[in-house]
């Protein structure tokens, strides 16, 4: 095969929480960084910060930030300008019993901003 080399690597960092299972905080492929699903857990006692859903979703989004930097990234690569394509979903439960759960696709390095494809 020829072509380009795309380089994977495991994101990992002792600023958010540890993974709880089998998987990985973070991947980042070429220029684009997948955040693992993370959860409201303080990573120095690895429990839920509060019973409270504002202050879980506070703390999943300080795990992602640093997630992201330790991938070369950051939330201003996520919503560079445009919206970006989103899942939601619903589940039974999520692992600690856990009241929000939030996972990011973000890019590393320069964008450069496109506007809407036209069909």
């Amino acid at each position: 095969m020829s072509g380009r080399r795309i380089v994977r690597r495991v994101v990992s960092t002792s600023e958010a929480p540890r993974p709880i299972g089998p998987y990985s905080q973070g991947i980042s492929v070429g220029g684009t960084v997948y955040v693992a699903g993370q959860i409201g857990i303080d990573p120095r006692t690895m429990q839920l910060v509060s019973p409270d859903v504002q202050e879980q979703t506070r703390q999943t989004l300080i795990n992602i930030g640093h997630v992201l930097k330790a991938a070369g990234s950051s939330f201003d690569k996520v919503f560079p300008k445009n919206p970006p394509a989103r899942s939601v979903y619903q589940v039974a439960a999520l692992p600690i019993r856990a009241r929000v759960e939030i996972e990011m696709i973000a890019i590393s390095g320069d964008v450069d901003q496109l506007g809407p494809s036209k069909l």
